[in-house]
């Protein structure tokens, strides 16, 4: 019997691990659902398995989670994973539905192309996410996406516009996202922008994934014949262009960089940085760092257009044993400074690590920025012996709840 399928799908940064997150933990409060999980990340840098990983919610070691890291599951490649992931979850027959992100390069069509051929999945909803600050700010409120991506292709081209429009002209239910950053009147306008891209998609606004997986669990069949008509017009157009296929994400100058460091960042040089450098070529930046400010807290970076938010995901092992009043046993001590035994000899399990999405022409000069973030050995020296470091970031934290 086929399983059910769910995916979100979306540009990069809208929202659709936020969602996925609370999906998750709405299913602990359903014993008869059991999810399986496909994530599908552009960077090599699994950032969406591990904020997954880190929530407690599901383990990359559950044999219902599967993560495809490195490029879009609609690539050639893509796909032979993604067959091979299904195949890995449904494999003792226990998922009665299955969700499947993928990344915000990723066009829906050779993936929805794929999905109708595997006899194992029925696609109930395509889910697609609308980053609604991002169409306010950088697309007219939506109204440029059709215009602009309709001249994109009388040159002859592919560009952001088209991959932003045809993954809502795909959908069954568009969902925008971020709607506790904007005002009703830019919410109405945005709906109105995206509403005849496809008229025949529900539209919902939904802040922080507060959606029910219920009313998701429940969504009709999806109609394939709707899309059949555009999805061949798409790929005759790639064939008599001969550029790169619309599942490449080369063919819309999307490139990804990848930071690896120890050290800490300095919190006001990345608060200049994040004011001074973000343009509107970085589409996306996310990935785990410490600040010497906060250095017991696993922070996570969570950049999209021109916004970034913070988010506490964990502490550190080492803060753990540096930590005398949470009174470790012997045994818990050892296992901890067993865990670390390779780790730096002044960080422990501190690192920083992210991944950056966006036009190829504007990555190089924001990496290079945020390189320079990074504390030099006189402030790790300082760092050691206690000293205060400017902090200009938020320094409250809000906890969020899902929906019941």
């Amino acid at each position: 019997m086929a399983v059910p399928t769910t995916i979100l799908n979306g540009f990069l940064g809208a929202g659709k691990t936020t969602l996925m997150q609370s999906l998750l933990v709405q299913a602990r409060n359903l014993p008869e659902v059991t999810l399986g999980i496909v994530v599908n990340e552009m960077s090599m840098l699994d950032i969406d398995g591990s904020v997954l990983d880190t929530s407690e919610v599901i383990s990359r070691n559950s044999p219902y989670f599967a993560s495809i890291p490195g490029g879009s599951i609609s690539s050639t490649d893509g796909l032979n994973q993604f067959s091979r992931a299904v195949q890995q979850v449904l494999a003792d027959g226990k998922v009665t539905h299955l969700l499947i992100e993928t990344s915000g390069s990723t066009h829906p069509w050779p993936l929805l192309s794929a999905l109708k051929k595997m006899p194992d999945l029925r696609l109930h909803g395509f889910l697609s996410v609308v980053d609604t600050v991002v169409l306010q700010q950088d697309h007219d409120f939506g109204r440029a996406i059709h215009p602009n991506a309709s001249a994109n292709l009388q040159a002859g081209k592919r560009g952001v516009e088209n991959l932003l429009a045809e993954q809502i002209m795909f959908a069954n239910r568009i969902l925008l996202s971020k709607t506790d950053k904007v005002s009703r009147d830019v919410l109405q306008q945005v709906a109105e922008a995206v509403h005849p891209l496809n008229p025949y998609a529900d539209i919902l606004a939904m802040q922080w994934g507060n959606l029910s997986l219920e009313k998701i669990l429940d969504m009709p069949a999806y109609d394939f014949g709707r899309v059949e008509t555009l999805g061949a017009e798409l790929a005759q157009w790639d064939a008599e262009n001969a550029g790169l296929p619309l599942a490449q994400p080369e063919s819309y100058k999307i490139g990804s960089r990848i930071l690896r460091d120890s050290r800490p960042f300095h919190p006001q040089r990345l608060w200049d940085v994040y004011n001074t450098y973000l343009g509107i070529g970085i589409y996306r930046s996310k990935g785990f760092f410490w600040l010497p400010t906060r250095d017991n807290l696993v922070l996570l970076w969570n950049q999209t257009g021109g916004s970034v938010g913070l988010e506490i995901v964990n502490y550190w092992k080492i803060s753990a044993l540096e930590d005398g009043s949470l009174n470790l046993s012997d045994w818990e001590r050892e296992a901890m400074q067993a865990k670390l035994a390779e780790a730096h000899p002044d960080f422990g399990d501190r690192r920083c690590q992210l991944t950056v999405l966006g036009n190829e022409a504007e990555l190089d000069a924001f990496v290079e920025a945020l390189q320079g973030c990074f504390c030099t050995d006189e402030e790790i020296a300082a760092w050691k012996q206690g000293a205060d470091f400017e902090d200009p970031w938020p320094k409250s934290a809000a906890t969020l709840s899902t929906p019941g």
